[in-house]
């Protein structure tokens, strides 16, 4: 089962308070340390044995990896890699992180679309175009009287056939603060995995931001 499946509605406790397990730093023999998003294959002992990068690159990982997030034997996960290549081939783990994949759900289908402001670092397409990733900044701390979690999920308000046959896709991320109070700013990686179902040659994006609504194209 392809734990990227999953993801409607997802509780930023994964951004804000997810495992990461950190392996040896340094540099490897044959490149500096890089960080990249990755889909890792779990085998059947929970351990990331490869990783495929969005260009369609895959990798032995050499030691295999584990993260106390990784709950799912034989499944797929998304997630932040830094390893040290090796050689073409294979590559040395450094250190792990979850990165949370969201699927549109249909705007009705919703029962709250929140849109409290939420931070906005970068916003890329995958070369496979099979993943727009989201770079936010979360408004977070912690207070005695609240144990709220935020909460994001991404709106599709329509894939909209165009006069020239083309498609448009039209999304809206949802951000739930839940009364979190807003004391610092933390940085955390965000996937939505896009319909393949239809061919998309327009994305449209809005984010609710502090400075207002902001959109963004996107070209397949």
């Amino acid at each position: 089962m392809n734990k990227m499946l999953f993801a409607a509605v997802l509780w930023l406790s994964l951004l804000t308070a997810c495992t990461t397990d950190s392996y040896d730093k340094g540099q490897g023999k044959y490149s500096l340390t890089q960080a990249e998003l990755v889909e890792l294959t779990i085998n059947s002992e929970k351990e990331a044995t490869t990783f495929t990068l969005d260009d369609g690159n895959r990798f032995t990982l050499t030691p295999y990896a584990t993260a106390k997030w990784i709950e799912t034997a034989d499944t797929t996960y998304r997630a932040v890699l830094y390893y040290n290549l090796l050689s073409e081939t294979t590559a040395e783990p450094v250190s792990l992180g979850a990165v949370p994949t969201l699927r549109a759900v249909k705007q009705w289908q919703l029962k709250e679309q929140p849109e409290d402001p939420i931070g906005v670092e970068s916003a890329w397409l995958g070369k496979n175009k099979k993943y727009l990733n989201l770079g936010l900044l979360l408004k977070t701390g912690q207070a005695d009287d609240n144990d709220g979690t935020q909460t994001v999920a991404l709106a599709q308000d329509t894939i909209r056939l165009n006069d020239d046959h083309t498609h448009t896709a039209v999304f809206r991320l949802l951000h739930d603060q839940c009364g979190v109070p807003q004391y610092y700013t933390s940085r955390r990686f965000v996937s939505i995995l896009l319909p393949d179902t239809v061919q998309l040659d327009t994305i449209r994006l809005t984010i609710p931001t502090y400075e207002g609504r902001l959109e963004r194209i996107f070209l397949p």
